[in-house]
């Protein structure tokens, strides 16, 4: 399949990236959304390196593609809960900018490595 190790994967680094900076970010949150919008965002954020990891480790191109999709739904929830936390007033729009840049990054690189899965194993 490739790689013989999740942390090969760039993707893997961008998303411990994003998960990083999201997880710094949900501190910000007001107390109120302890178990709320900072719970889901930090779940959010760790779910995407580690389906990677998951898919990965299953060893076959379809479980890792399908890891690969779950990650990808992950970002876009961070995405959404970012928006979020701007349109309640909790962060300023340059507070999540870092955070939507990676997340954006990180939607990129996972597409174009379900792409390049797919061609490799001639799956549509």
């Amino acid at each position: 399949m490739g790689f013989t190790d999740f942390r090969d994967y760039s993707v893997w680094h961008k998303s411990i990236m994003l998960a990083k900076e999201v997880h710094r970010l949900s501190k910000k949150l007001p107390k109120n959304e302890l178990f709320g919008l900072q719970s889901q965002m930090s779940r959010a954020a760790t779910s995407v390196a580690s389906n990677i990891a998951e898919g990965q480790s299953r060893g076959s191109a379809k479980d890792f593609i399908r890891f690969l999709y779950i990650s990808s739904g992950s970002v876009a929830e961070i995405q959404t809960q970012l928006i979020l936390c701007v349109e309640y007033g909790y962060l300023m729009q340059e507070d999540i900018d870092v955070a939507m840049d990676l997340a954006i990054q990180t939607a990129k690189m996972l597409n174009s490595l379900i792409k390049t899965i797919k061609i490799r194993n001639g799956m549509k």
